[in-house]
């Protein structure tokens, strides 16, 4: 039952594994699962669409990234080595150090210098080891490789490893089965971990629903090598939307995502606000810029989504207080 590609003329599969995906539910926390996905009735009027919002904010890392460490974890604890590094923007570190406290893995996490002081101060809370490198999150999965290679141990690498996807795409599983009457699912694209496991089950179970994946401008590389149909580089990123400003797609991901996604669009900085302040003022959230991308789309081009029933997944809340007091505050351009 794995996704095929469509628009290539030869059926092709995606590295992602149905019976894997339903297994990583038996190993992934219960805190994790199931979180709250509902019809929120309160945003329809300004976006002119029906909205389905699926709140992975909701646990105690505050992202959907405890899905896929949970079944890092699980798999190192099981034999092989008790250490492990990654890269993070914030939101992997916290949630592979949660994970990896809870099993006695020894946890170091490297991150850029300019990452959230939020994000930052939860990875040590966590007791992970944390690395801060100069740079962007592109540095830091160099120093993380380069960690890897020199003391040995386990490299996880966001979306390139298959289990993140995997984790990711147990929230596929719960929007099928809760809510199948949607007509398109908008996906925060960053490293492609989420839109490429949500967009593999719902593909599988749910193939008339439009998956569409949602990037910033200012952090285009990943929408640019979709639409491409080759991996596209960029020098620098400039967003507010951190988790998801990389700059260099990962081939194996990028393969997956041509398989699984109809659409990839990017959104300007003052919808991304707009979106945050859509969700403080109607739904009381408060979510970090890369959750609001699915209401920026919406926001962007309401004749594409009027009158249909769209879900978004609010993928994080991990967020610095003072920024987010200032975005929100901002009066948007003109």
């Amino acid at each position: 039952m794995a996704s095929a590609g469509l628009r290539s003329g030869v059926v092709r599969e995606t590295r992602l594994d149905d019976a894997r995906i339903r297994a990583a539910r038996r190993v992934i926390d219960p805190v994790f699962l199931d979180t709250p996905l509902y019809r929120c009735e309160a945003l329809e009027p300004g976006l002119g669409c029906a909205v389905s919002i699926k709140l992975e904010t909701a646990n105690p890392v505050r992202s959907f990234k405890g899905r896929g460490t949970e079944v890092v974890a699980t798999l190192l604890a099981g034999g092989g080595s008790r250490s492990v590094v990654c890269a993070s923007a914030g939101n992997l570190g916290q949630a592979l150090a949660w994970s990896g406290r809870r099993r006695g893995l020894d946890v170091i996490v490297v991150a850029s210098r300019a990452a959230p002081a939020a994000k930052l101060d939860r990875i040590r809370a966590r007791d992970a080891r944390l690395e801060l490198v100069d740079g962007d999150f592109d540095m830091a999965r160099e120093r993380a490789a380069a960690i890897a290679r020199y003391d040995g141990i386990r490299l996880v690498e966001d979306s390139l490893d298959i289990e993140t996807c995997e984790g990711a795409a147990t929230i596929g599983l719960e929007l099928v089965d809760t809510a199948p009457s949607f007509d398109a699912v908008l996906i925060a694209l960053g490293g492609g971990a989420m839109a490429t496991g949500v967009g593999h089950v719902v593909k599988a179970l749910a193939p008339e629903v439009e998956v569409i994946c949602v990037q910033p401008l200012g952090a285009p590389a990943m929408t640019h090598s979709w639409r491409g149909r080759r991996v596209v580089t960029t020098e620098s990123t400039d967003t507010i939307a951190d988790g998801v400003a990389g700059r260099r797609p990962i081939p194996d991901v990028l393969d997956d995502l041509l398989l699984v996604a109809d659409d990839a669009v990017l959104v300007k900085e003052a919808s991304i606000i707009a979106g945050m302040r859509m969700l403080l003022d109607h739904a009381g959230l408060i979510v970090e810029p890369s959750a609001a991308l699915g209401i920026a789309a919406i926001l962007e081009d309401r004749d594409r989504f009027a009158g249909r029933h769209v879900a978004t997944i609010l993928c994080g809340s991990n967020v610095d207080v003072d920024a987010y007091h200032r975005w929100i505050g901002a009066v948007p351009p003109g």
